[in-house]
């Protein structure tokens, strides 16, 4: 090669190295040939309508419900979020592990809010996920406003899924819902009082035979279902039709038949319904379970050469007993032979072989402090602090929190507030044990993992209870419930670093006090562990000012 072709490679390399070094780190961080999704979202306030009365609803890109996001496993996920609200806001991601990067959860332990007029924008990967989500806006009581969609994320291509593709994929986000505006159930809870009874239930942002799902008759379609509300658990079922569970959360269940669901608050399933019925239109039918007064709304599953509603009796209600929802979270089963995001069996994860590291007991429980209402978690009411606790953990401020502040046990003490922050070190294998001595079905949701159910029963826990565990086909999923009086357990590997939230579900008990962060530590503070912090991350708090990282 000519002394004009070396300066030609030589100028050329250098302009790569330049190219590549110009590049974000998100790009440089090689994800091979994962696609691309992009959105942008507008984050307004709207009049909205849902129960018939006027009110202040936040809308993306002008909808209310958000825009479903459509994903394959281990796509990119790039979500430019434009707060063109009056507040601060912040967008979280229900069920969506964001391995090696809690900095895009989007709860307030993690990222600076995105100031009004401001914008953020989210990089994520559905990393070795399949399943039903959803997002929502987890600031102040936003999510009593709206602001919430559905994410859905599909087996890549060959990838086995245990059931015939379906005619249809449809998904429904229900939940209670209050005629009082944000704000004023905020002003409530903030004034040191309890939430009133929600006054209707709406599906896809609907009240009563708001929305149709039309189908063929005889072909299948399957439903994914989200309690997104923020008080209740709901029941769904469909007039003349059973539904065959096929996915909770993530993970392929055992096919198992239902006339009924319960779906507790955060929780997500899928279920595969027929269309083997005369023709006709039948209700989708969601109920409020163990309320007084049950509240009740309903949808139209529509066949496409429907001439009319269905005579067919409406299916009642379940009972108000606890029994008939505990044994039936207990049938909901792993499916063991069934591939999950990668080609080997959901069963070659043998969960229960493994020996745990380390027994955590929650217990919930209702106080007053200071005249208010408040709600802890192991005697403990969690209060913000002035700057994320991930963003303080990462300048290593000092002063924000403190590790060890959340105890392992329940002490019995009075309650008192603190800005409550759990150590745990990465490859922890941890048993947790949720204590509900209260007469209130309760949910809990833990940002970050997923987790084996392995038991739950009536009464106090004791080491004898782990007889009784099931450590073969226990599901995966990432909410969990306790009955009332009673405990649940499950088996996690704290394989994810980051600051993570572990929160009540019913959300005046998380908004006053009812949670906590799990900091999940590697000494190796390496990229292999956890992602760097991203370069247009918001600094706000005692960060304001600092730089995020050099190019």
């Amino acid at each position: 090669m000519g002394r004009m072709g070396l300066a030609s490679s030589s100028a050329s390399l250098r302009l790569l190295v330049v190219l590549l070094a110009s590049l974000p780190s998100s790009l440089l961080l090689v994800r091979g040939d994962d696609p691309y999704r992009f959105y942008t979202w507008n984050i307004t306030f709207g009049d909205i309508y849902p129960l018939g009365v006027k009110q202040q609803g936040i809308l993306i890109n002008g909808q209310f419900p958000g825009p479903q996001i459509d994903a394959v496993t281990n796509d990119n996920i790039i979500v430019n979020v434009f707060n063109n609200l009056p507040v601060p806001f912040l967008l979280s991601w229900q069920g969506v592990q964001q391995r090696r990067s809690s900095w895009q959860d989007g709860v307030y332990g993690t990222n600076c809010p995105i100031p009004p007029g401001g914008n953020f924008t989210y990089n994520m990967q559905f990393k070795d996920q399949i399943g039903s989500f959803y997002y929502f806006p987890s600031l102040a009581f936003h999510k009593a406003a709206g602001g919430y969609g559905g994410i859905r994320v599909l087996s890549r291509p060959r990838i086995p899924v245990p059931f015939d593709p379906p005619a249809g994929d449809f998904t429904i986000l229900t939940g209670d819902w209050f005629k009082l505006n944000h704000t004023d159930l905020k002003g409530i809870l903030d004034s040191g009082n309890d939430l009133p009874m929600p006054d209707g239930l709406l599906i896809n942002g609907q009240g009563w035979n708001g929305n149709r799902f039309t189908v063929d008759q005889g072909k299948t379609y399957r439903f994914r279902v989200s309690n997104v509300g923020i008080a209740t658990s709901v029941n769904i079922r469909i007039q003349g039709h059973s539904m065959l569970l096929v996915e909770v959360e993530g993970s392929h269940s055992m096919q198992t038949t239902y006339t009924s669901i319960d779906i507790h608050l955060g929780q997500s399933y899928s279920f595969l319904v027929t269309a083997d019925q005369p023709p006709a239109d039948y209700s989708i039918i969601v109920s409020t379970r163990f309320t007084t007064p049950v509240l009740t709304s309903s949808a139209i599953l529509h066949y496409s050469n429907a001439n009319g509603a269905s005579t067919v009796p409406l299916p009642p209600a379940p009972t108000v007993e606890i029994d008939y929802s505990l044994n039936q979270a207990r049938s909901i089963r792993w499916n063991l032979t069934a591939s999950g995001p990668r080609p080997n069996p959901q069963g070659s994860y043998h969960y229960g072989l493994v020996n745990t590291t380390r027994t955590i007991r929650l217990a919930n429980s209702r106080a007053t402090i200071n005249g208010k209402l408040r709600y802890a978690v192991n005697s403990v009411s969690f209060i913000p602090a002035d700057t994320p606790l991930k963003v303080a953990d990462f300048y290593n401020i000092q002063g924000v929190f403190t590790l060890g502040s959340m105890p392992d046990n329940p002490s019995g003490a009075g309650a008192y507030l603190q800005t409550s922050v759990m150590a745990a070190n990465m490859r922890e294998y941890v048993e947790v044990i949720f204590e509900n001595a209260e007469n209130f079905v309760q949910s809990w949701h833990i940002d970050g993992y997923a987790f084996w159910v392995v038991g739950m029963d009536g009464g106090q826990w004791t080491p004898a209870s782990r007889q009784g565990y099931n450590l073969r086909d226990a599901i995966a999923r990432y909410t969990l419930q306790v009955y009332p009086q009673s405990w649940t357990a499950i088996y996690m590997p704290l394989d994810n670093v980051g600051m993570w939230n572990v929160r009540s579900e019913s959300w005046a008990r998380q908004y006053l006090g009812q949670q906590f962060y799990l900091r999940v530590y590697s000494p190796a503070n390496s990229w292999r562990d956890e992602n760097p912090i991203p370069k247009n991350a918001l600094l706000c708090g005692r960060a304001s000012g600092r730089r995020t990282r050099p190019l």
